[in-house]
């Protein structure tokens, strides 16, 4: 039963180049962070370039039926009055994360020190994900959970009545995983210790400090561990959430692709351990520059001028993909547009995503007439240097950023590429096909 309306879409290369200076919503993964952060905090806490996705609609709900007050003043600019540490109520109805992991399994880690029970759902897509990467750890702090089979949603929790700190090694690369333990320790006495094998993403460790917890990060080659003083002060502290560095990878690339294109996205996020794409499409040739480089909230921003140029294959070690993992699918569209092979190593997270990503990229590009193959966890896609055949209609799988990815691959083929449906994509990036359409002379994105 569908529980949403379809909306189909259609992207043709443009009659134009794109040009000109825009920004992107504001950073997913930070406005999550600063709704849940603020929530936790003593005091109230003023958030703007808040992105109003779906996703981050949902965090927000969530953190008002657990107590705390939240308030849209206008566009991007938001308050929230919070509880402080371990003061969130037991909700009175089930919490609805839509079609966000990240809200899901970050909220677990809140609710799993909070000495009540709460149950956490989401739609379709979400309820097919697996949450025992971090309902499992979670437990030792002495929570209990009831999953469905294979650890998926609907998520029962009775929260630990004297939540234990925590030590984990995290197996395989996940901020979302991390940042789960993190929000976990905060509510339990003494210092809890994660150890990550490779850097993710650090919005939480930095917004934690921003809020007044103490943090540390030791550093032995490539592994981390952060360690976290729990039942901290947290005092309010105002957030300006930066442009989005994974929405921008759509115009980027496209950009790329369409010859002529010249496009400024400015305030944008460029946290190192975010900007994995950027590293790859500088290697392939891309003219990428940064300007106006700056620190805003514990986070580097800058202005991103790009330019269309050609690309050429390389290979993309394993060790990068947590720095770009919600990249690959928009990553693969420029590969299937370059001269040579690209070969994407290390994979094997895309296939616990919104869709088995990894599956569904490499047939995005098949079915529009790129040779592309998956070896092990490994993506290999083999360029050409011209435009590729398109015409397929690209399934989805409820997905956002495969929707989006086979809209930028329309741009560049010599015949129009559809998506089966792309309500989905207002969840991470409201206002894409608009922003898209404005910047070409003639709109390439349409209704099929």
């Amino acid at each position: 039963m569908q529980t949403h309306d379809i909306k189909p879409l259609i992207a043709a290369r443009p009659a134009s180049p794109l040009n000109g200076t825009l920004r992107m919503p504001g950073d997913k993964s930070i406005s999550h962070r600063a709704l849940m952060f603020g929530a936790l905090a003593v005091g109230e806490t003023r958030i703007s370039g808040l992105l109003e996705g779906e996703d981050v609609l949902r965090t927000a709900a969530a953190m008002r039926v657990l107590g705390a007050e939240v308030v849209q003043d206008a566009p991007g600019a938001w308050r929230v009055s919070g509880r402080g540490v371990g003061g969130l109520t037991e909700p009175a109805d089930v919490l609805d994360m839509g079609n966000s992991g990240t809200a899901a399994r970050l909220l677990a880690g809140i609710l799993a020190s909070h000495p009540f029970f709460s149950v956490m759902t989401g739609d379709a897509s979400l309820r097919r994900r697996p949450m025992r990467r971090v309902t499992d750890p979670l437990a030792m702090c002495g929570a209990r959970f009831l999953t469905r089979e294979g650890g998926r949603l609907p998520l029962a929790i009775e929260g630990a009545r004297d939540a234990l700190p925590l030590e984990y090694r995290v197996p395989v690369p996940s901020a979302q995983v991390k940042s789960a333990l993190l929000l976990c320790g905060l509510n339990a006495p003494g210092i809890t210790r994660i150890e990550e094998p490779e850097a993710t993403r650090d919005h939480s460790e930095n917004m934690l400090r921003h809020f007044g917890a103490a943090v540390t990060v030791e550093e032995a080659g490539r592994v981390r561990v952060i360690s976290l003083q729990g039942q901290p002060h947290l005092r309010a502290a105002d957030v300006a959430v930066p442009g989005d560095p994974s929405s921008a990878a759509f115009p980027v690339v496209a950009a790329l692709l369409v010859p002529g294109s010249r496009l400024r996205i400015e305030g944008l996020g460029l946290n190192p351990l975010r900007c994995g794409l950027f590293t790859t499409l500088r290697e392939m040739g891309a003219d990428l520059t940064v300007e106006n480089e700056r620190m805003e909230g514990g986070e580097p921003v800058g202005d991103l001028v790009v330019r269309h140029g050609p690309l050429r294959g390389v290979e993309v070690p394993w060790d990068r993909a947590p720095s770009m993992i919600d990249e690959y699918p928009v990553l693969a569209v420029a590969a299937a547009c370059a001269s040579g092979t690209t070969r994407m190593l290390g994979l094997k997270e895309l296939r616990v995503k919104e869709s088995d990503r990894l599956a569904a990229t490499a047939a995005l590009l098949t079915e529009n007439g790129v040779k592309a193959e998956i070896v092990g966890d490994d993506l290999v896609v083999h360029g050409s240097g011209k435009p590729p055949a398109g015409g397929a209609v690209v399934k989805t799988y409820m997905d956002h950023r495969l929707a989006m990815s086979a809209l930028v691959l329309g741009l560049a083929t010599e015949t129009p590429v559809g998506v089966d449906d792309a309500s989905f994509i207002d969840t991470s990036f409201p206002g894409f096909v608009a922003l898209m359409n404005g910047l070409i002379a003639a709109p390439a994105l349409r209704a099929a």
